[in-house]
């Protein structure tokens, strides 16, 4: 199973499946998530060899209609991530928030180092 597949299956119950890679589809219901790989750290051993483990950073956002439930699905994210076993996942700080005035939406954005087998 791929870590995307992963992830996905960890935060989809909290918004009824809800959840999309890179981009919400046009007119999705709030609340929901994005989510997606902005970078991560290269492993290199100094044998040349392919290590067997990978890191990505991950990237994710909740997009609703209040700031209480933004936070707390937010929230619910970071304890559903670090709970898992499958991978190792950290969180990079707090999560930040967002709100977009024109079209009455909050949000909530945290990155997070996840470690997964090749």
């Amino acid at each position: 199973m791929s870590v995307e597949s992963i992830l996905f299956d960890a935060v989809k119950g909290l918004v009824s499946n809800r959840a999309y890679p890179d981009f919400a589809p046009a007119n999705v219901q709030m609340p929901y998530i994005t989510y997606q790989q902005i970078s991560g750290r290269s492993v290199v051993y100094t044998t040349s060899e392919l290590p067997n483990k990978k890191n990505g950073r991950f990237q994710f956002n909740v997009w609703a209609t209040t700031r209480a439930q933004a936070n707390s699905i937010s929230l619910a994210i970071e304890a559903a991530l670090i709970a898992l076993t499958t991978v190792q996942a950290e969180p990079l700080g707090s999560f930040t928030a967002l709100s977009d005035k024109d079209l009455k939406t909050y949000g909530a954005m945290q990155d997070f180092s996840v470690w997964s087998d090749r």
